[in-house]
């Protein structure tokens, strides 16, 4: 166990050392570029694209009249910059998750949900996210959507998902606003 919570903390403070405080504050996506670079972050997946009403979970996923769909949600058009990196080395992606959390001073928190509350985590690997490997159990899925600067111009969107010891993910939408 001792060994373990060593590796936790060296993790933690490595993660510190790629992430400043305020990285948020110059840009959000150096969030995102600099998350890429870290050794205990393999990428997956990388997107960019242009999208028009994309819709932004502000609730959790329910199935309503046979169709799934948000408690809440807001539809944005802009640019959107998507990351899945799978947490490797034994780290878990919601350590991750809360130490990014903690580097996004002036963030305002849009929406937050844990474990079942979120709704069932194979609709949010598949139809919101569209990345099968996001699955993970139930319990063991985090999401947030943030305004990053507080101004209206951003959202950022992040998924923390676990299937097994072995099969920890993180996905992260950023999406800048068209004004």
């Amino acid at each position: 166990m001792l060994v373990r919570n060593r590796a936790v903390f060296l993790f933690l403070a490595g993660l510190c050392l790629w992430l400043p405080p305020g990285a948020s504050a110059e840009s959000p996506a150096a969030l995102l570029t600099t998350l890429d670079a870290f050794p205990h972050a393999r990428q997956v997946n990388r997107e960019e694209l242009e999208v028009i009403d994309h819709e932004v979970g502000l609730g959790a996923l329910q199935k309503v009249r046979g169709n799934w769909r948000f408690e809440d949600s807001e539809r944005l058009t802009g640019h959107l910059l998507r990351y899945t990196w799978q947490i490797v080395d034994g780290f878990s992606s919601s350590e991750v998750l809360e130490e990014i959390e903690g580097k996004l001073e002036g963030a305002r928190l849009l929406f937050s949900c844990d474990g079942r509350g979120c709704g069932r985590g194979v609709e949010w690997a598949n139809r919101v996210f569209e990345q099968r490997v996001l699955y993970g159990r139930d319990d063991e899925q985090h999401y947030r959507v943030y305004d990053p600067e507080g101004n209206g111009d951003y959202r950022l969107l992040l998924f923390s998902s676990a299937r097994t010891a072995d099969r920890q993910y993180l996905h992260a939408e950023l999406l800048t606003l068209e004004r």
